[in-house]
């Protein structure tokens, strides 16, 4: 694990690069607060400047990323910190991280930790001979659990079954390419369990099973012609395997047998106590940092914390160790979004203040001539960025840059909010980096002997594959 407190030992830089903030017109203002109309574009710059280090970090230099990406999360975040330091009092500073902390940085992590855990708890052993109806099964049967365990959680559970199956054939890319487009990705678009960014729109006020009645019919039609796609390819690769010698299969077929089942009990738990702090409201409010903080808010994340220990206590230490469990994912990903929330802050500002902010181009993009939103031009854009970007802050950004009301976008605004939604999840599965899950089945496959297209390669998968159909989902679905 990285050292973090070392990590903030950049002074020089820093100070430079407040300097060049300070220096630029319209910074902000002293004691006012984060007026988005008083910020220019430079303030986003550590927040693009940190999304760029962990699309490209993991990829073209992995070990210097490994064993320093908490110095450049300290870093970008500094970059943030100080110029609000020394542009505002040091109370409305204090006050606005603490307020992205309580309210949106903790319940995130906590909600990811509980998901990581219990699904690490969750190991299905045992050896299924491959077949298309097999693979095609596993991989339906992923995209259905995504929105419950989480697209982490389904793709740990299932990636090894699945390679174990098709571990005898020649031909086996696919699969696992397949299983990143639906199980990594669209499957987790039905609710805020699913993926990330969802979450984060339930935190802002979107209803638990709103994206589950919205968004179903995407979903549905989405997955079943990539299911039909996945079919007809592997029908074709296993008729050209039937003509070539078998490899002997290192894993013969053997019943499947589910270990850990303690903590399916544990993910409805997860689930009723999201459930639970939308609709119980006591009316009891603490302070903390300038911050209110709810009861059913406290009480849910507490119980997120209970599961992941419930989780550790009653899983076999055996069952982790064979799903090859361990706590570094959850640690870089609660280090690195640390620094996002805290780089978002300015970002959210600006895009708080519409046509008067830094971005109104941007908004001028999605809106159509009559200044309505363009559900289509917010599905591309969004999907776009998340393509090589974290979808949770890009959906979170665009989220913003749609008014920022979950009320009114679940609303008037619904097809607004279905578009984000559907292109901040579905289209994360275009690259490697688009989806955190999508490097995890990456470096599992590679391990396990699957000769992994490259990133340029995985793209021409994803391009052939999936942007005709987002296009025909743009054309009629949006």
């Amino acid at each position: 694990m990285p050292d973090v407190s070392r990590s903030l030992s950049l002074p020089p830089t820093v100070i430079l690069a407040a300097i060049a903030l300070l220096g630029w017109p319209g910074s902000a203002q002293a004691a006012e607060g984060l007026n988005g109309a008083t910020l220019t574009w430079p303030w986003a710059l550590p927040f693009v400047g940190i999304l760029l280090c962990i699309a490209t970090g993991p990829v073209f230099y992995p070990h210097v990323w490994e064993h320093h990406f908490g110095k450049f999360t300290a870093f970008w975040s500094a970059l943030i910190v100080v110029p609000l330091l020394l542009t505002t009092d040091i109370h409305t500073v204090t006050t606005t991280l603490a307020h992205t902390a309580f309210l949106e940085y903790m319940p995130f992590i906590l909600l990811l930790l509980a998901l990581f855990t219990v699904a690490g708890g969750i190991y299905l052993e045992g050896n299924l001979h491959d077949s298309v109806f097999t693979n095609t099964a596993l991989l339906a049967i992923g995209t259905l659990i995504a929105s419950v365990v989480g697209t982490t959680g389904a793709a740990m559970i299932l990636i090894r079954p699945l390679i174990r199956a098709n571990d005898d054939r020649k031909y086996n890319v696919h699969v696992v390419v397949f299983f990143i487009f639906l199980v990594c990705n669209i499957g987790g678009s039905l609710t805020p369990l699913g993926d990330p960014p969802l979450f984060i729109g339930f935190l802002k006020g979107v209803d638990f099973f709103w994206t589950t009645q919205h968004l179903w019919p995407e979903t549905l039609a989405v997955s079943a012609v990539v299911l039909a796609i996945f079919a007809a390819i592997d029908i074709y690769f296993h008729r050209r395997e039937d003509r070539l010698p078998r490899l002997t299969d290192p894993t013969p077929d053997k019943p499947l047998k589910l270990h850990g089942k303690v903590n399916l009990a544990l993910i409805a738990v997860i689930i009723g106590a999201i459930l639970m702090s939308a609709q119980w409201k006591p009316g009891v409010t603490f302070t903390i940092a300038g911050v209110p903080l709810q009861l059913q808010d406290l009480a849910r994340d507490a119980i997120f914390v209970l599961v992941a220990v419930a989780s550790v206590a009653l899983t076999r230490p055996a069952d982790r160790a064979a799903n090859g469990f361990t706590w570094g994912p959850i640690k870089e990903v609660a280090i690195l979004f640390a620094g996002i929330f805290i780089c978002i802050v300015p970002v959210m500002a600006m895009l708080q203040a519409g046509s008067q902010g830094a971005f109104s181009s941007v908004l001028s993009l999605v809106t159509r001539a009559d200044g309505s939103n363009n559900p289509v031009a917010y599905f591309w854009l969004a999907g776009t960025l998340s393509s090589f970007l974290d979808n949770a802050p890009t959906y979170l950004v665009f989220f913003q840059l749609a008014g920022g009301d979950a009320q009114h976008l679940m609303t008037d605004l619904a097809p607004t909010l279905a578009a984000i939604s559907l292109g901040a999840v579905f289209m994360g599965a275009m690259t490697y980096i688009g989806n955190a899950p999508n490097f995890m089945v990456y470096a599992i496959a590679t391990e396990r002997g699957v000769r992994m297209p490259s990133f340029f390669g995985y793209m021409l998968w994803s391009l052939a594959i999936l942007l005709p159909v987002f296009i025909l989902l743009s054309l009629f679905g949006i």
